[in-house]
């Protein structure tokens, strides 16, 4: 079976692959149990969420594989999903980022006004719905097995945002129980329980 991880992070420094997911365990786990993984770092600073897909597709392996994306990274994997219907087999979306809070999208602008993103690209990260960067009638649209992997809540990764997703593709299950994003410092504790569950639908 093989595994593409797409990581969480919007322009922030120094995000990328092996901080989000190699050094929490979670790429070591998964290859401990058998997958092939790929593990491709996203485009660094993208003016718009069809760039990073353009990106991605250049890094992806060959025939058909599961993708495993992390926050910000599920807007990513959506539309890479939606281009490549055939290849995606899998979607799990894990820590799904919260789109439309007022107060997350004017620190998550602030962050990105002071990185140097221009106001188009700002109003282009954050435009969406229930994810940035996807329509929900897009999500609805999704014809593939797909999976969600709450956060235990937090402003940047609320509940409501899971619940969205849960109530509008199709098939959708949830993965439990809810854990922290890999980046923060309790995930080790966690880190059985989700690859448990990802191995358990992948």
């Amino acid at each position: 079976m093989t595994l593409v991880l797409v990581h969480g992070g919007l322009w922030e420094d120094g995000m990328d692959a092996e901080r989000f997911w190699t050094e929490p365990g979670v790429t070591d786990a998964l290859r401990e149990r058998g997958l092939a993984v790929y593990t491709p770092d996203r485009l660094p600073r993208p003016p718009g969420w069809q760039a990073e897909v353009a990106h991605l597709e250049r890094l992806l392996p060959g025939g058909s594989f599961t993708l495993l994306a992390g926050s910000n990274g599920c807007s990513a994997a959506v539309r890479l999903a939606l281009v490549h219907p055939g290849r995606v087999a899998k979607l799990i979306l894990a820590w799904p980022a919260t789109c439309g809070d007022a107060d997350v999208d004017r620190r998550t602008c602030t962050a990105l006004t002071a990185q140097g993103a221009s106001e188009a690209t700002i109003e282009a990260l954050l435009a969406g719905q229930t994810l940035r960067g996807v329509t929900d009638a897009e999500l609805a649209g999704l014809r593939l097995p797909v999976a969600v992997a709450p956060s235990i809540p937090n402003p940047f990764h609320q509940r409501r945002t899971a619940e969205a997703l849960l109530a509008l593709i199709p098939g959708v299950v949830e993965l439990a129980p809810p854990t922290p994003e890999p980046p923060r410092p309790e995930f080790p504790a966690h880190l059985e329980a989700f690859v448990s569950a990802v191995l358990a639908f992948a």
